[in-house]
C-alpha cells in the first residue's frame, strides 16, 4: 500500500482495449435500471481472475444484492461497470490480527484519535487521490456518488484516524449483517492506515463480527494477518453472516472505539 491513497485492491485496466473486448463478450451484460440477477459466482472467469459481469448500474439495491453475494464493482473511467468475484478472497479473522512487534511499541504511546462516520466524504475523497506510480483511479465520481448514497442510508461507514484535529487516516467500506466489505484505505501519516484497519478489527471483535473482506491479496495486507480463502468457502461464510443483525443507520454516535494504544 501506498502513501497518500492506498486501495485495498489493485488497479483494473492492465489489458488492452482489445483483449478488454474480448474478454466482455464471454461475460453476461447486466441492463441498467434493470433486476438482472448476477450469474453463479463459479462462472467467474479464471483470467482476469474474478471478473463475472458488466453493465448493470451502481443503484443502493444492486450494491447491496452484489456484496450479499461476494460480488463487488471495479472499474476505471471510461469503462463499462465490471463485476469480480476472485478466487481465492483476501480476509482478516477478526480475532487473528497481526500487529507487528515494532508497530505494537508505537502504538503504545500512538496520541491519535479514532473516529468513526465523522468524515465520510473525506475518507473517500482521500482514498481517490493519486497515488505513486498510477494514473486514475477506480474510485470514480459515479463510485463516489453511490457510496454517499449507502452511507446517507446506513449501510456503508468510514473509520477515521484524527491528529490535532486534521484527517490523517482512515477506513472505508460497507456493512451487511455482521460482515464489513473493506474497500479502501489511506495515510497521510506512516501506520495511520494501519491504526484506522486494527481499530475497525477491534471494533467487529467486540460485536462479534468475525470477518472482514479485503477482497484481493496484497503482500502489506497478510503483514497485518490477511488470509486467502477459497471462493466456496468465502461464499458460505458470506451467506450465514449478512443474513445476522448488523448495525445499521449512521456509528457516529453509538459506536465506542478504542484508542490506538488500546490496538495492542
Amino acid at each position: 500500500m501506498l502513501k497518500n491513497s492506498c486501495s485495498m485492491i489493485p488497479m483494473p485496466g492492465q489489458h488492452s482495449p482489445f483483449e478488454e473486448l474480448l474478454t466482455m463478450i464471454r461475460i453476461p451484460i447486466l441492463r441498467r435500471a434493470s433486476t438482472d440477477p448476477f450469474p453463479p459466482l463459479a462462472s467467474a472467469l479464471d483470467q482476469p481472475n474474478g471478473l463475472l459481469a458488466a453493465g448493470g448500474d451502481l443503484a443502493p439495491s444492486r450494491l447491496l444484492d452484489a456484496y450479499r453475494q461476494g460480488i463487488f464493482p471495479w472499474y476505471s473511467d471510461g469503462q463499462p461497470i465490471l463485476w469480480w468475484s476472485p478466487d481465492p478472497r483476501m480476509v482478516f479473522r477478526t480475532r487473528q490480527m497481526h500487529v507487528p512487534r515494532r508497530l505494537a511499541r508505537w502504538l503504545r504511546r500512538c496520541p491519535w484519535q479514532l473516529r468513526a462516520d465523522t468524515d465520510f466524504r473525506g475518507v473517500m475523497g482521500a482514498c481517490a487521490e493519486p497515488r505513486l506510480h498510477q494514473d486514475g483511479t477506480w474510485i470514480t465520481a459515479e463510485m463516489t456518488e453511490a457510496f454517499l448514497q449507502l452511507h446517507a442510508l446506513g449501510h456503508a461507514h468510514s473509520i477515521e484516524v484524527i491528529a490535532d484535529g486534521e484527517l490523517i487516516g482512515g477506513i472505508y467500506g460497507l456493512a451487511i449483517g455482521r460482515m464489513f466489505f473493506g474497500e479502501s484505505m489511506f495515510s497521510r501519516v506512516d501506520h495511520a492506515s494501519k491504526v484506522a484497519l486494527l481499530g475497525l478489527t477491534q471494533l467487529m471483535v467486540q460485536w462479534d463480527w468475525p470477518l472482514l473482506d479485503a477482497q484481493v491479496s496484497s503482500a502489506h495486507l497478510e503483514t497485518l494477518g490477511g488470509v486467502e480463502m477459497p471462493r466456496t468457502e468465502f461464499a458460505r461464510e458470506l451467506a450465514i453472516l449478512v443474513a445476522r443483525p448488523g448495525k445499521s443507520g449512521s456509528w457516529r454516535d453509538v459506536v465506542l472505539l478504542p484508542q490506538p494504544c488500546e490496538l495492542v
